[in-house]
Order: C-alpha cells, then structure tokens, then sequence
C-alpha cells in the first residue's frame, strides 16, 4: 500500500467520522448519520474527481465504501466517549482538510497541472465534503465563516510545492505540507484569527 493511498484512507475516516459527529448533533437517524459520514468523506474528491477527468476513487475502490461505513459505526459506539464532541469535531476535521488538501495537490500533479490549480484541487477536495456536510445540517459552510479555514489548505498546498523546488524528499514535503494546515488551523482557533471583514462593526451589530 503506497503512501498516497494510506493518506487518502486516512482522510477518508476522519472525514467520516467528523460527518458522523456532525450528525449525531443534530439527533439524526442511523441512515442519516450514515449518509452525513459519507457525503462529507467523499463529497470534496469527487468533486475534485470529476473536475479532472479521473475515475470517482470510491466508485473504482469499495475499500472507501467500507472504511466509511465502519467509521460511521465507531462514531456511533463510542459517541459517549466522545465526551467533548465540539472539540472531537474539530479534530477529525482539521486532521481530514490536511490530508485531502495534500491528497488533492498530489492528484493534481499527477493529472500535469499547474501549481495554482493543483493547490485548488486540495483546497476543494479539503473543504467541499465539509460544505456539503454543512449544507445538509442547515449550518452555514465553516468555509464561509470568518474562520481560517480554506486559507490553511492553501497555505498547505503552496508549501507543498515550495518543498518541491527546494528537492525535499516526497515524504518529508508530504509530512510539513500537513503539519502546516494543521498548525495554522489550530493557531487560528486558538488566538480567534480571522480573515479582515468587509462588513462595519455598526453594519454586523445592526443584523
């Protein structure tokens, strides 16, 4: 098993299991958990799939299909363990964008794009599982928000390429590459960064 394949399982789960959380907050049935799990496991890549002209990987791959299916069910076990699911959620979502936005870029180097549409992929394929998630949960896209969100995944994926000219081992550019939208997420929530609004103070206080 190679390792763009282990990454693609391993944002595959946390995904999952954030889409699964995400559910279960909102009181929904089993079917509905599952079907959250697995639109936000899968929603960004087969988007980013489609837009590329590749195969749809859980299509051609049942191995996505089940790993969904049994994070979902882990999620729904252990959702007692899961004692601070806010904070939980945040975790398996930031460790999920990391991943797919390292995932997409490599994708799309794959597919001989150029450097600013490969770190579009993994921007896409890190954030739009999520939307839809967000959607379907009648909540307002994390990616809409204030929050540095898609910023990280872009940041992520220029470092990524910054690696490359310098001739860092592939591994090491995939392991800072995900460090990087990890830090800068976690740094974000942690000292409320945000991106500059647009809107006046006295226009936000109004609505």
């Amino acid at each position: 098993m190679d390792l763009f394949l282990i990454l693609d399982i391993l944002g595959t789960i946390a995904f999952a299991i954030s889409g699964a959380l995400t559910a279960m907050k909102k009181k929904m049935d089993p079917f509905g958990i599952f079907i959250i799990a697995f639109v936000t496991a899968v929603g960004g890549g087969t988007l980013r799939d489609i837009l590329i002209d590749a195969n749809v990987a859980w299509m051609r791959n049942l191995t996505f299909v089940y790993v969904i299916i049994l994070a979902a069910i882990v999620a729904i076990i252990f959702r007692k363990k899961l004692s601070y699911v806010r904070r939980s959620l945040f975790l398996f979502d930031t460790i999920g964008i990391a991943l797919y936005t390292v995932v997409g870029v490599e994708k799309g180097i794959a597919a001989d794009f150029p450097a600013i549409i490969c770190i579009a992929l993994g921007t896409m394929s890190a954030c739009f599982g999520g939307v839809i998630r967000d959607i379907l949960c009648n909540e307002i896209p994390v990616i809409f928000r204030k929050n540095i969100y898609a910023t990280a995944c872009i940041l992520g994926g220029s470092v990524y390429f910054l690696l490359l000219k310098f001739n860092v081992s592939e591994n090491w550019v995939v392991i800072i590459s995900f460090s990087v939208v990890i830090t800068i997420r976690l740094l974000a929530v942690t000292f409320n960064w945000s991106l500059p609004s647009i809107y006046k103070k006295d226009a936000i206080e109004n609505d």
